[in-house]
Protein backbone atom coordinates (compact mmCIF):
# COMPACT_ATOMS: atom_id res chain seq x y z
CA UNK A 1 0.00 0.00 0.00
CA UNK A 2 2.68 2.47 1.02
CA UNK A 3 6.13 2.71 -0.44
CA UNK A 4 9.88 3.87 0.21
CA UNK A 5 13.43 4.31 -0.34
CA UNK A 6 16.13 2.51 1.27
CA UNK A 7 18.76 4.65 3.80
CA UNK A 8 21.76 4.36 5.98
CA UNK A 9 21.06 1.07 6.88
CA UNK A 10 20.61 0.10 9.92
CA UNK A 11 23.75 -0.87 11.98
CA UNK A 12 23.93 -4.19 13.15
CA UNK A 13 26.75 -4.97 15.62
CA UNK A 14 27.02 -9.01 13.91
CA UNK A 15 29.57 -10.62 16.31
CA UNK A 16 27.85 -9.77 19.36
CA UNK A 17 24.27 -10.64 18.10
CA UNK A 18 25.60 -13.21 17.15
CA UNK A 19 26.46 -14.39 19.78
CA UNK A 20 24.18 -13.34 22.47
CA UNK A 21 21.15 -14.93 19.96
CA UNK A 22 23.03 -18.13 19.69
CA UNK A 23 23.50 -17.92 23.82
CA UNK A 24 19.35 -17.71 23.69
CA UNK A 25 19.31 -20.71 21.42
CA UNK A 26 18.20 -18.53 18.43
CA UNK A 27 19.00 -18.56 15.15
CA UNK A 28 19.82 -14.27 15.36
CA UNK A 29 16.92 -13.52 12.81
CA UNK A 30 14.85 -10.39 13.92
CA UNK A 31 16.51 -9.83 17.04
CA UNK A 32 16.83 -6.70 18.57
CA UNK A 33 17.79 -5.07 22.12
CA UNK A 34 16.29 -2.47 22.49
CA UNK A 35 14.95 -0.03 25.33
CA UNK A 36 11.16 0.12 24.10
CA UNK A 37 8.02 -2.46 23.53
CA UNK A 38 4.94 -2.47 22.30
CA UNK A 39 1.39 -2.94 24.05
CA UNK A 40 -2.09 -2.78 22.81
CA UNK A 41 -3.18 0.09 23.99
CA UNK A 42 -7.22 -0.38 23.84
CA UNK A 43 -7.00 -4.11 23.43
CA UNK A 44 -11.00 -4.02 23.27
CA UNK A 45 -11.05 -2.35 20.20
CA UNK A 46 -10.48 -3.21 16.35
CA UNK A 47 -10.72 -1.13 13.02
CA UNK A 48 -11.14 -2.31 9.60
CA UNK A 49 -8.12 -1.16 7.47
CA UNK A 50 -7.00 1.78 9.74
CA UNK A 51 -4.87 4.62 7.83
CA UNK A 52 -5.03 7.07 10.77
CA UNK A 53 -5.44 8.22 14.60
CA UNK A 54 -5.93 12.30 15.42
CA UNK A 55 -7.05 13.85 18.81
CA UNK A 56 -8.75 17.19 18.08
CA UNK A 57 -6.56 20.01 19.86
CA UNK A 58 -6.64 20.47 23.54
CA UNK A 59 -8.63 17.17 23.93
CA UNK A 60 -7.13 14.01 25.20
CA UNK A 61 -10.44 12.52 26.02
CA UNK A 62 -11.29 10.76 22.80
CA UNK A 63 -9.29 9.62 19.34
CA UNK A 64 -10.71 9.48 16.01
CA UNK A 65 -9.77 6.40 13.63
CA UNK A 66 -10.05 6.57 9.56
CA UNK A 67 -10.72 3.53 7.86
CA UNK A 68 -9.85 3.15 4.67
CA UNK A 69 -12.53 2.46 2.91
CA UNK A 70 -14.25 5.87 4.23
CA UNK A 71 -15.55 5.73 7.43
CA UNK A 72 -14.31 7.60 10.89
CA UNK A 73 -15.11 6.27 14.25
CA UNK A 74 -14.29 7.98 17.65
CA UNK A 75 -13.90 6.51 21.13
CA UNK A 76 -12.76 7.33 24.63
CA UNK A 77 -9.49 8.11 25.67
CA UNK A 78 -9.87 4.82 27.91
CA UNK A 79 -7.50 1.79 27.86
CA UNK A 80 -10.96 0.12 28.53
CA UNK A 81 -12.68 1.26 25.44
CA UNK A 82 -15.09 -1.57 23.67
CA UNK A 83 -16.96 0.40 21.65
CA UNK A 84 -16.24 3.15 18.66
CA UNK A 85 -18.93 5.71 17.62
CA UNK A 86 -19.16 6.42 13.80
CA UNK A 87 -18.69 10.14 13.06
CA UNK A 88 -19.11 10.13 9.67
CA UNK A 89 -19.78 7.60 6.93
CA UNK A 90 -18.15 8.78 3.75
CA UNK A 91 -18.00 5.39 1.94
CA UNK A 92 -20.30 6.41 -1.02
CA UNK A 93 -18.38 9.10 -2.15
CA UNK A 94 -14.77 7.50 -1.32
CA UNK A 95 -12.92 5.20 -3.95
CA UNK A 96 -10.72 2.97 -2.12
CA UNK A 97 -9.16 1.72 -4.97
CA UNK A 98 -5.35 0.97 -5.19
CA UNK A 99 -3.67 3.25 -2.44
CA UNK A 100 -6.56 5.34 -2.16
CA UNK A 101 -9.22 5.89 0.44
CA UNK A 102 -9.94 8.17 3.19
CA UNK A 103 -6.38 9.12 3.95
CA UNK A 104 -5.85 11.93 5.99
CA UNK A 105 -7.94 14.25 8.83
CA UNK A 106 -6.74 17.72 10.25
CA UNK A 107 -8.97 19.58 13.11
CA UNK A 108 -8.82 23.03 12.37
CA UNK A 109 -6.38 24.76 15.36
CA UNK A 110 -9.33 26.75 16.13
CA UNK A 111 -11.84 23.45 16.36
CA UNK A 112 -13.01 24.23 19.49
CA UNK A 113 -15.00 27.37 18.08
CA UNK A 114 -15.44 27.07 14.66
CA UNK A 115 -16.11 22.74 14.77
CA UNK A 116 -14.06 22.50 11.39
CA UNK A 117 -12.41 19.45 10.44
CA UNK A 118 -10.74 18.44 7.01
CA UNK A 119 -10.88 15.26 5.86
CA UNK A 120 -8.17 14.24 2.29
CA UNK A 121 -10.00 11.42 0.71
CA UNK A 122 -9.60 9.78 -3.64
CA UNK A 123 -13.27 10.53 -4.81
CA UNK A 124 -14.41 8.36 -8.07
CA UNK A 125 -14.27 10.28 -11.72
CA UNK A 126 -15.39 9.21 -15.10
CA UNK A 127 -12.15 11.06 -16.41
CA UNK A 128 -9.38 9.74 -14.82
CA UNK A 129 -8.32 6.74 -12.12
CA UNK A 130 -9.67 9.12 -9.21
CA UNK A 131 -9.64 12.51 -7.44
CA UNK A 132 -7.96 13.43 -4.31
CA UNK A 133 -10.01 15.93 -1.95
CA UNK A 134 -9.87 18.14 0.71
CA UNK A 135 -12.82 19.15 2.23
CA UNK A 136 -14.03 21.45 4.99
CA UNK A 137 -16.89 19.58 7.34
CA UNK A 138 -18.43 20.60 10.63
CA UNK A 139 -18.40 18.76 13.22
CA UNK A 140 -20.73 19.21 16.64
CA UNK A 141 -19.51 18.71 20.19
CA UNK A 142 -20.57 15.16 20.54
CA UNK A 143 -18.15 14.55 17.66
CA UNK A 144 -20.55 13.78 14.50
CA UNK A 145 -19.94 15.44 10.94
CA UNK A 146 -22.52 16.88 9.11
CA UNK A 147 -21.81 15.09 5.84
CA UNK A 148 -24.14 16.60 3.53
CA UNK A 149 -22.79 20.06 4.59
CA UNK A 150 -19.45 19.42 2.48
CA UNK A 151 -17.51 22.59 0.93
CA UNK A 152 -14.11 21.16 -1.43
CA UNK A 153 -11.45 23.28 -0.57
CA UNK A 154 -9.22 21.47 -3.19
CA UNK A 155 -9.32 19.12 -6.08
CA UNK A 156 -6.15 17.10 -7.49
CA UNK A 157 -6.58 14.75 -10.68
CA UNK A 158 -4.47 11.67 -9.95
CA UNK A 159 -3.49 9.78 -13.37
CA UNK A 160 -3.09 6.76 -11.32
CA UNK A 161 -4.41 4.74 -8.56
CA UNK A 162 -1.04 4.62 -6.32
CA UNK A 163 1.16 7.36 -4.81
CA UNK A 164 -1.74 9.56 -4.15
CA UNK A 165 -0.11 10.71 -0.34
CA UNK A 166 -3.07 12.02 1.38
CA UNK A 167 -2.16 12.82 4.68
CA UNK A 168 -3.25 16.82 6.04
CA UNK A 169 -2.26 18.51 8.43
CA UNK A 170 -1.79 22.33 10.52
CA UNK A 171 1.46 23.25 10.79
CA UNK A 172 2.44 25.62 13.69
CA UNK A 173 2.50 28.73 11.33
CA UNK A 174 -1.64 27.84 11.37
CA UNK A 175 -1.71 27.08 7.36
CA UNK A 176 -2.66 23.56 6.75
CA UNK A 177 -0.09 21.36 4.62
CA UNK A 178 -0.99 18.52 2.25
CA UNK A 179 1.00 15.90 1.20
CA UNK A 180 0.66 14.80 -2.76
CA UNK A 181 2.30 11.73 -4.06
CA UNK A 182 3.30 11.85 -7.93
CA UNK A 183 0.64 10.56 -9.18
CA UNK A 184 1.67 7.15 -9.53
CA UNK A 185 3.27 4.59 -12.07
CA UNK A 186 6.45 3.07 -11.96
CA UNK A 187 9.31 5.48 -11.69
CA UNK A 188 7.17 9.00 -12.01
CA UNK A 189 6.45 8.60 -16.05
CA UNK A 190 4.54 11.91 -16.10
CA UNK A 191 7.74 13.44 -14.02
CA UNK A 192 5.79 15.13 -11.75
CA UNK A 193 8.12 15.12 -8.55
CA UNK A 194 10.14 17.41 -10.60
CA UNK A 195 7.36 19.53 -12.38
CA UNK A 196 7.03 22.85 -10.00
CA UNK A 197 4.32 23.34 -12.61
CA UNK A 198 1.72 20.55 -11.18
CA UNK A 199 0.58 19.75 -7.11
CA UNK A 200 1.86 16.39 -7.19
CA UNK A 201 4.90 15.10 -6.23
CA UNK A 202 4.87 18.08 -3.50
CA UNK A 203 4.21 19.16 -0.26
CA UNK A 204 1.45 22.11 -0.49
CA UNK A 205 0.87 25.10 1.87
CA UNK A 206 -2.73 26.78 1.67
CA UNK A 207 -3.97 29.08 4.20
CA UNK A 208 -7.96 27.78 4.78
CA UNK A 209 -9.39 31.22 6.22
CA UNK A 210 -8.63 33.41 3.28
CA UNK A 211 -9.66 33.58 -0.47
CA UNK A 212 -7.86 34.02 -3.20
CA UNK A 213 -9.74 34.87 -6.29
CA UNK A 214 -11.49 31.97 -8.02
CA UNK A 215 -10.17 29.56 -4.93
CA UNK A 216 -11.65 27.92 -1.80
CA UNK A 217 -8.20 29.34 -0.14
CA UNK A 218 -5.25 31.63 -0.14
CA UNK A 219 -1.92 31.29 -0.88
CA UNK A 220 0.32 32.23 1.41
CA UNK A 221 2.52 34.95 0.32
CA UNK A 222 5.89 33.59 1.32
CA UNK A 223 5.41 29.91 -0.63
CA UNK A 224 8.16 29.73 -3.15
CA UNK A 225 6.17 30.32 -5.71
CA UNK A 226 3.82 32.96 -5.20
CA UNK A 227 2.97 35.33 -7.60
CA UNK A 228 4.74 33.15 -10.29
CA UNK A 229 2.54 33.05 -12.80
CA UNK A 230 3.98 29.60 -14.17
CA UNK A 231 4.57 27.44 -11.24
CA UNK A 232 1.96 26.35 -8.09
CA UNK A 233 2.09 28.56 -6.17
CA UNK A 234 0.68 26.24 -3.13
CA UNK A 235 3.83 24.33 -3.13
CA UNK A 236 5.90 24.58 -0.18
CA UNK A 237 8.53 21.81 -1.36
CA UNK A 238 8.40 19.43 -4.13
CA UNK A 239 10.50 16.15 -5.36
CA UNK A 240 8.44 13.54 -3.46
CA UNK A 241 7.53 10.01 -4.46
CA UNK A 242 4.72 9.60 -2.30
CA UNK A 243 5.25 11.12 1.53
CA UNK A 244 3.38 8.69 3.38
CA UNK A 245 2.94 10.42 6.90
CA UNK A 246 4.75 13.44 8.25
CA UNK A 247 4.88 15.25 11.31
CA UNK A 248 5.63 18.39 12.90
CA UNK A 249 8.30 18.10 16.09
CA UNK A 250 6.06 19.52 19.01
CA UNK A 251 9.55 20.58 20.50
CA UNK A 252 11.17 22.60 17.12
CA UNK A 253 8.09 22.90 14.43
CA UNK A 254 10.49 20.93 12.33
CA UNK A 255 8.38 19.33 9.57
CA UNK A 256 9.67 15.67 9.01
CA UNK A 257 8.47 12.84 6.26
CA UNK A 258 9.19 9.38 5.27
CA UNK A 259 8.89 9.70 1.37
CA UNK A 260 8.20 6.21 0.32
CA UNK A 261 10.71 4.62 -2.27
CA UNK A 262 10.72 2.64 -5.95
CA UNK A 263 12.74 -0.33 -6.03
CA UNK A 264 15.57 0.09 -4.01
CA UNK A 265 15.83 3.25 -1.04
CA UNK A 266 13.53 4.80 1.39
CA UNK A 267 14.06 8.00 2.91
CA UNK A 268 13.21 10.08 5.59
CA UNK A 269 13.61 14.31 4.93
CA UNK A 270 13.70 17.27 6.95
CA UNK A 271 11.27 19.41 4.86
CA UNK A 272 11.99 22.99 4.46
CA UNK A 273 10.21 25.41 2.74
CA UNK A 274 11.65 25.97 -1.49
CA UNK A 275 13.72 22.27 -0.61
CA UNK A 276 13.76 20.22 -3.82
CA UNK A 277 13.84 16.20 -2.38
CA UNK A 278 14.93 14.69 -5.57
CA UNK A 279 12.57 12.71 -7.25
CA UNK A 280 13.05 11.32 -9.98
CA UNK A 281 16.30 12.57 -10.54
CA UNK A 282 17.62 10.33 -7.64
CA UNK A 283 15.99 7.94 -5.19
CA UNK A 284 17.36 8.67 -1.70
CA UNK A 285 20.41 9.97 -2.37
CA UNK A 286 21.19 7.55 -5.13
CA UNK A 287 21.05 8.68 -8.70
CA UNK A 288 17.63 7.05 -10.35
CA UNK A 289 17.49 4.56 -12.67
CA UNK A 290 20.13 2.55 -10.39
CA UNK A 291 23.26 2.93 -12.61
CA UNK A 292 23.01 5.97 -14.26
CA UNK A 293 24.27 9.22 -13.68
CA UNK A 294 22.62 12.37 -12.50
CA UNK A 295 23.00 16.30 -11.82
CA UNK A 296 22.25 16.94 -8.07
CA UNK A 297 23.05 19.83 -7.92
CA UNK A 298 19.87 22.12 -5.92
CA UNK A 299 18.54 18.81 -4.55
CA UNK A 300 18.27 18.18 -0.78
CA UNK A 301 19.58 14.80 0.31
CA UNK A 302 17.51 12.79 3.09
CA UNK A 303 18.58 12.84 6.33
CA UNK A 304 18.36 8.94 6.56
CA UNK A 305 17.67 5.91 4.27
CA UNK A 306 17.65 2.55 3.62
CA UNK A 307 17.88 -0.05 1.22
CA UNK A 308 15.45 -2.70 0.41
CA UNK A 309 16.50 -5.52 1.86
CA UNK A 310 15.47 -3.89 5.40
CA UNK A 311 12.21 -3.14 4.37
CA UNK A 312 9.96 -1.98 1.63
CA UNK A 313 7.85 1.10 2.52
CA UNK A 314 8.06 3.54 4.89
CA UNK A 315 6.17 5.05 7.03
CA UNK A 316 6.92 8.25 8.86
CA UNK A 317 6.13 9.12 12.43
CA UNK A 318 6.91 11.45 15.01
CA UNK A 319 10.03 13.28 17.33
CA UNK A 320 9.36 11.91 20.10
CA UNK A 321 8.61 14.39 23.23
CA UNK A 322 7.07 12.68 25.90
CA UNK A 323 8.33 11.63 29.13
CA UNK A 324 8.07 7.59 29.16
CA UNK A 325 10.81 7.10 27.32
CA UNK A 326 13.63 9.30 28.85
CA UNK A 327 16.11 8.41 26.61
CA UNK A 328 14.64 8.92 23.42
CA UNK A 329 14.35 12.23 23.49
CA UNK A 330 14.57 13.86 20.10
CA UNK A 331 14.71 10.39 18.36
CA UNK A 332 12.43 10.30 15.44
CA UNK A 333 10.33 6.98 15.57
CA UNK A 334 9.08 5.47 11.59
CA UNK A 335 8.79 1.91 10.65
CA UNK A 336 7.54 0.16 7.64
CA UNK A 337 4.63 -1.26 6.40
CA UNK A 338 6.02 -4.33 4.88
CA UNK A 339 7.60 -5.65 7.49
CA UNK A 340 6.64 -4.20 10.41
CA UNK A 341 10.34 -2.70 12.09
CA UNK A 342 10.22 0.40 14.18
CA UNK A 343 13.56 2.78 13.61
CA UNK A 344 14.50 5.45 15.19
CA UNK A 345 17.13 8.45 14.33
CA UNK A 346 18.53 10.78 16.21
CA UNK A 347 17.15 14.26 14.98
CA UNK A 348 20.42 16.37 17.13
CA UNK A 349 22.54 15.01 14.46
CA UNK A 350 23.45 15.98 10.68
CA UNK A 351 23.75 12.34 9.79
CA UNK A 352 22.38 10.10 12.33
CA UNK A 353 22.53 6.18 12.27
CA UNK A 354 19.24 4.39 11.55
CA UNK A 355 18.56 2.40 14.66
CA UNK A 356 16.33 -0.69 14.38
CA UNK A 357 13.95 -0.49 17.99
CA UNK A 358 11.75 -3.12 17.40
CA UNK A 359 11.01 -6.08 15.07
CA UNK A 360 7.01 -5.46 15.31
CA UNK A 361 5.63 -8.21 13.04
CA UNK A 362 2.72 -4.83 12.27
CA UNK A 363 1.74 -3.32 9.26
CA UNK A 364 2.37 -0.22 9.80
CA UNK A 365 0.17 2.14 8.29
CA UNK A 366 0.16 5.13 10.89
CA UNK A 367 1.47 6.87 13.63
CA UNK A 368 0.16 9.00 16.01
CA UNK A 369 1.00 11.52 19.40
CA UNK A 370 -1.19 12.03 22.00
CA UNK A 371 -1.27 15.00 24.52
CA UNK A 372 1.85 14.01 26.47
CA UNK A 373 3.89 13.40 23.76
CA UNK A 374 3.58 9.69 23.96
CA UNK A 375 3.83 7.79 20.36
CA UNK A 376 1.24 5.26 19.35
CA UNK A 377 1.33 2.90 15.81
CA UNK A 378 -1.83 1.54 13.84
CA UNK A 379 -1.66 -1.96 12.28
CA UNK A 380 -3.51 -1.60 9.00
CA UNK A 381 -3.92 -5.38 8.88
CA UNK A 382 -4.88 -6.45 12.55
CA UNK A 383 -6.76 -3.67 13.06
CA UNK A 384 -5.24 -2.72 16.75
CA UNK A 385 -3.56 0.44 18.26
CA UNK A 386 -0.33 -0.06 19.98
CA UNK A 387 1.45 2.45 22.10
CA UNK A 388 5.48 2.53 22.21
CA UNK A 389 6.42 1.81 25.88
CA UNK A 390 9.48 1.18 27.74
CA UNK A 391 10.54 -2.61 27.82
CA UNK A 392 10.67 -4.34 30.97
CA UNK A 393 14.11 -4.42 32.33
Amino acid sequence: MIGMREAAVVPVIGALLSLLSSCAGGDGGGVVFSDITLERAYPGLTFSQPVALVHPPGDDSRWFVLEKAGRLYMFANNASAATATLSADLAARVDAAGEGGLLGMAFHPSFSGSGDVFLSYTSPDPSVPFVSRISRFTMNMGGIIDTTAESVVLSVDQPFTNHNGGHIAFGPDGFLYIGMGDGGGGGDPGGNGQDTTTLLGAMLRIDVDNKDPGLEYAVPIDNPFFGSGTDAGEIFAWGFRNPWRWSFDRGSGDLWLGDVGQGSWEEVDLVVSGGNYGWNVEEGNHCYPPGSVCDDAGLTDPVAEYDHSEGRSITGGYVYRGTALADRQGTYFFGDYVNGRLWGIDTSLSQPDVVLLEETGLNIASFAEDADGELYLIDFSGGGIHRIVPAPP
